[in-house]
């Protein structure tokens, strides 16, 4: 089947178009950023009643907390997040709605954050608040070993609080892409916590960001050592190579970011189709390529290209070029669309398709 001209062709199409139709760097660039956010802007929903509104302005605090699961999206079941202040008090409580809670205390100072979900093991965070105003924290939740997973590791050290001050200003300068800035606060956090499985990731991210790959996967391959649980730096580590065009080195990985979280990202799943396609895993590549088009719910539709793809080099070509059809209809002012019609119409010349359906 790999034999078949309809593949040879596509191959053909493919050398041409790799690197501008499905990048793994573009990948990485929208996903991995805002993967370990720690504090970036998320929707306000607001979960506690009374007098709260009257008591944040001019001496409160409103502090927004968004939980993710290990692959960086916000859980959609609902979790109940509580606030303690000085570790045993409890100060306020709320249920999440679509992953995010707001809490508002009147009182500022110290505080631990708790969050508890079915199906994911509780998680705890520290937050000191000492000034008035909005507060934002993003806490991550590892799926419970009877939820179908891995079990977990022992908890990961806890960062000194000048690491994570410093690693949080990181991933706030790597998101805004002021690279100058990330460079010189995740420095800072990698001289202060150099094994720490979160500051190895981060450095992974800015590695990623700068295209400088033999580096980005030597602090990525760490922290999967360090951690040999962490779904997010497993797919990091995939990006990281599917990026040099190691498509071979990429699968392990990304297959095992899958293994460690079934519910992976979409990201995550057209990283590993790609990888699967360029090793002639057509199969698996068409399967990826699918689960990742519907999972980006119309977020990426670019993707219908891979499953194009997939779809032509196991020899079902009308079933590829309904997929072609389809995306420029819908897409068809996208700039993959030209791509789109010059495969479609390779499959007609190459009389893989009527010409009357082309």
């Amino acid at each position: 089947m790999r034999n078949s001209r309809g593949a040879q062709n596509l191959a053909l199409a493919r050398s041409r178009v790799r690197a501008k139709v499905f990048p793994c760097a573009r990948i990485a660039r929208i996903l991995l950023p805002t993967a370990f956010c720690v504090a970036f802007a998320v929707p306000a929903f607001c979960q506690d009643s009374g007098s709260e509104d009257k008591e944040f302005h001019g001496r409160g605090a409103e502090i927004t907390v968004t939980v993710h699961d290990g692959s960086g999206d916000t859980i959609s079941t609902p979790a109940i997040v509580k606030l303690y202040r000085e570790g045993t008090i409890l100060s306020r409580q709320g249920e999440t709605t679509r992953g995010s809670a707001v809490l508002v205390v009147y009182s500022l100072g110290d505080f631990t954050v708790t969050v508890v979900a079915p199906g994911f093991e509780t998680a705890q965070k520290d937050l000191s608040v000492q000034e008035p105003g909005r507060v934002q924290m993003d806490i991550y939740l590892r799926r419970s070993a009877d939820a179908g997973t891995v079990a977990g590791v022992p908890g990961r050290p806890l960062l000194a609080p000048k690491a994570k001050e410093v690693l949080e200003k990181g991933l706030q300068a790597l998101n805004a892409n002021k690279l100058k800035d990330a460079e010189k606060y995740v420095g800072e956090a990698v001289r202060l916590a150099p094994g720490h499985p979160d500051v190895l990731y981060v450095e992974g991210l800015l590695r990623l960001k700068q295209r400088n790959w033999a580096q980005a996967q030597d602090a990525l391959a760490k922290a999967t050592q360090v951690d040999p649980n962490d779904a997010r730096a497993f797919a990091a580590l995939g990006m990281a190579f599917c990026d040099e065009g190691k498509y071979g080195d990429a699968i392990a990985p990304l297959e095992k970011s899958l293994e460690l979280d079934a519910a992976g990202s979409w990201q995550t799943r057209w990283a590993l189709a790609k990888a699967y396609y360029e090793r002639a895993r057509y199969d698996e590549a068409l399967k990826m390529s699918q689960q990742s088009l519907a999972g980006s719910n119309g977020g990426s539709p670019e993707i219908a290209l891979l499953v194009a793809q997939s779809l032509t080099a196991v020899g079902r070509y009308e079933d590829a070029a309904q997929v072609l059809r389809a995306f420029l209809k819908d897409h068809g002012d996208l700039r993959e669309a030209t791509t789109a019609r010059k495969w479609l119409q390779g499959l007609a010349a190459n009389g893989k398709i009527s010409t009357n359906s082309n």
